[in-house]
């Protein structure tokens, strides 16, 4: 006799109580506040953009990483670098990475990483506060709506990043580096 099937995993598991589950899909999107979506980040070149205008018009995955020094953040940040572009073409969706350095700090962090999608730096840190955050975060949105979040509780809780693509429509990424093979 077959065993029987087991159910997706839908859930982060943890040895805490759970917390009550992030909103998902469009219509349950939580907007972003005005505020909020106002603050300027600051590209390579050190142009400011407000925050809010890197995904009003387009569905975004954007991450906030600790600091460009943090050596987990800097592994997470060379997976993400192995994200082909055409899969988040595909999906309809851009990469976006945000940290808390100075925009000087940007390029040199992409040549360590590999990273080519988008980066920027909140170097006073305003997004990270008003937003409650203390460690790095990962959030997708769109057209100011905010459809999931996940806060890391250490250093290490990182949300794996084929779960956040899955939560966008992007493809999955091997990040194994075997060759696969495709029967």
């Amino acid at each position: 006799m077959a065993a029987p099937a087991l159910a997706p995993i839908t859930r982060q598991v943890s040895g805490r109580p759970a917390a009550a589950p992030a909103p998902s899909g469009p219509e349950r999107g939580q907007p972003l506040a005005a505020a909020v979506a106002e603050l300027p980040v600051l590209d390579a070149s050190g142009r400011r953009v407000p925050f809010g205008a890197l995904f009003r018009e387009r569905r975004a995955v954007v991450i906030f990483v600790r600091h460009f020094l943090c050596y987990t953040c800097k592994e997470y940040v060379e997976d993400l670098a192995k994200v082909p572009k055409s899969f988040l073409q595909e999906a309809d969706v851009t990469l976006i990475v945000i940290g808390q350095s100075s925009y000087h700090h940007i390029e040199p962090f992409c040549k360590l990483t590999g990273y080519c999608h988008e980066i920027y730096v909140d170097p006073e840190r305003e997004i990270y506060k008003r937003l409650g955050m203390k460690r790095g975060e990962e959030i997708s949105s769109s057209g100011h709506c905010i459809h999931f979040i996940h806060r890391d509780r250490n250093r290490l809780d990182q949300k794996p990043i084929n779960s956040v693509l899955q939560l966008v429509g992007v493809q999955q990424v091997d990040f194994t580096g075997r060759p696969v093979i495709h029967v």
